[in-house]
């Protein structure tokens, strides 16, 4: 597989998958990101969204970068 394409399919994945578990955990926490207006549930739901992403890609680029070590 081509490096740049494992790199952008790696880096979607942690991204994605960070950005959803910070999703369920909100809920779970009651923060709506998705709630109608921009109360403060929306806005904490929007900023645990955004901090999951973050740390999914960084999780991700992390991994690569071990795995890249370990060849």
């Amino acid at each position: 597989m081509h490096p740049l394409l494992l790199e952008g399919l790696t880096d979607a994945i942690g991204f994605v998958g960070g950005a959803l578990v910070a999703y369920w955990l909100g809920k779970l926490l009651g923060f709506d990101p998705l709630a109608p207006g921009y109360g403060g549930s929306t806005l904490g739901g929007i900023v645990l969204v955004g901090l999951g992403g973050g740390l999914g890609l960084q999780v991700a680029r992390r991994w690569r970068a071990k795995a890249r070590k370990g060849e």
